[in-house]
């Protein structure tokens, strides 16, 4: 897999962790990190990564706050977002497949498998 830059928004220390050191050992992709919706918006605007991998429950700004203000800028509308969440219903993942996202992680999820099924929902394969 080529050198891809992968944005995680996720206000969790322990999930930033996990991700950024699964998706490094198995495809040698950059993660950027962002603790916060506004935090993330910012850094995506500035760094254009890849894709972006967005917590949907964050306080102050939730995902899909972010992702609504990710899709209004011209700097990041194109920019693919796959929603983490523990959201697990349905209704949910209709919703958040109805907003524009390229797919839907549920946490918890396996670190060793997480990159492989972030390129497949890109069709990085």
């Amino acid at each position: 897999m080529t050198n891809k830059c992968i944005l995680l928004i996720d206000d969790e220390e322990t999930i930033q962790e996990v991700v950024q050191v699964g998706i490094e050992i198995e495809t040698g992709w950059q993660v950027a990190i962002a603790s916060s919706g506004l935090e993330g918006i910012a850094v995506a605007a500035s760094q254009q990564p890849d894709a972006i991998l967005l917590d949907v429950m964050m306080p102050d700004m939730d995902g899909i706050s972010t992702l609504s203000q990710l899709k209004a800028n011209a700097k990041t509308q194109s920019i693919p977002v796959i929603f983490l969440t523990a959201k697990t219903q349905a209704a949910d993942k209709n919703l958040f497949h109805s907003l524009g996202v390229v797919g839907v992680i549920t946490k918890p999820f396996n670190s060793m498998t997480l990159a492989s099924r972030i390129a497949k929902m890109l069709q990085w394969e």
